[in-house]
């Protein structure tokens, strides 16, 4: 039963392929995707049994090409009551595009999803959290472009991204009509740490990831923004080669993440970003306004174009 004093949390999960994931990047280049098996059809199924049984409501962050090459999918999920947000076209971190690469990016992926799923899509996650100090002009060609809220900072330490002096509740990025929404974690031994799913849910005893929620709940009135993949429900996906760090990563626990999501969804209530958000998307002048350094921000205009198109 779940406890009346939780905060109600966002749960989302970012619809892509097993072999999309960037940490299994050396062993599945771009260059093979297209013979490589897919499975995240029947991966976001299981993901949905899990919310089905569970009577919860979420978020799909889903990449333009899985809506692209599976329309009825995200109808599926739309027609389940879920909300359909973009997660870009092909899995390219911010800073591997130059502007015009991310405009026509998220141009086509929004026109993608909403095609395919009969809903407005106004969310957006930026792949591997990849939005940062050195791409904040991203935030303008949102708005631009009809996205009402990011998702796309995690305010943490990694090697693979994170901005730790980001504000660790909505705010406002300096830019008019658009509110980032950051991942969820924990402040423990003077740093912040993850508290906001994916590898490491799996990799932490239950009952230690359940209190480190609790604990930005009491401590920090934040709640609870959750994100996973439907890999990460795929026990059975085929294996990758690459470094041990990266499989570590990939597929430890693969074969609990199902039960233990289970478990959290008994245990806290959750529900879509944009319901749980609400307030914040609607209302976003009564929220803090935050940006990097300003010498750390590079401009559209002195990006480098990446060459990917």
């Amino acid at each position: 039963m779940i406890a009346a004093a939780h905060l109600k949390g966002a749960m989302s999960i970012d619809v892509e392929e097993h072999f999309h994931a960037a940490a299994l990047a050396s062993g599945a280049p771009r260059a093979v995707w297209d013979g490589m098996e897919s499975r995240v059809v029947a991966a976001t199924e299981t993901a949905m049994s899990l919310f089905a049984d569970a009577g919860v409501k979420a978020t799909f962050f889903t990449l333009g090409i899985v809506a692209e090459r599976h329309p009825a999918l995200l109808r599926r999920i739309a027609e389940a009551g879920h909300e359909i947000a973009s997660h870009g076209h092909a899995h390219w971190r911010i800073r591997e595009q130059s502007p015009a690469e991310f405009r026509a990016d998220v141009i086509r992926t929004k026109a993608s999803l909403e095609d395919a799923s009969g809903q407005a899509v106004v969310g957006y996650r930026a792949a591997n959290f990849s939005l940062a100090a050195g791409t904040w002009w991203a935030y303008d060609i949102l708005a631009e472009t009809g996205h009402r809220y990011s998702s796309s900072i995690n305010p943490v330490r990694h090697d693979h991204y994170g901005m730790p002096d980001a504000p660790t509740g909505p705010f406002l990025p300096g830019v008019p009509g658009i509110v980032e929404l950051p991942m969820t974690t924990v402040a423990f031994g003077g740093r912040r740490w993850h508290a906001s799913g994916g590898g490491w849910f799996r990799l932490m005893p239950y009952a230690l990831y359940n209190a480190a929620l609790g604990r930005a709940e009491r401590n920090e009135g934040l709640r609870g923004l959750f994100y996973f993949h439907p890999w990460e429900v795929d026990p059975g996906q085929p294996r990758i080669d690459a470094p041990l760090k990266s499989r570590l990563r990939h597929y430890v626990n693969l074969d609990v993440m199902g039960a233990k999501l289970a478990h959290l969804m008994r245990d806290r209530p959750w529900g879509r970003v944009d319901d749980v958000f609400a307030a914040e998307i609607a209302g976003p002048a009564l929220l803090p306004g935050w940006s990097p350094a300003v010498q750390g921000i590079a401009s559209a205009e002195q990006t480098p174009c990446s060459g990917q198109g």
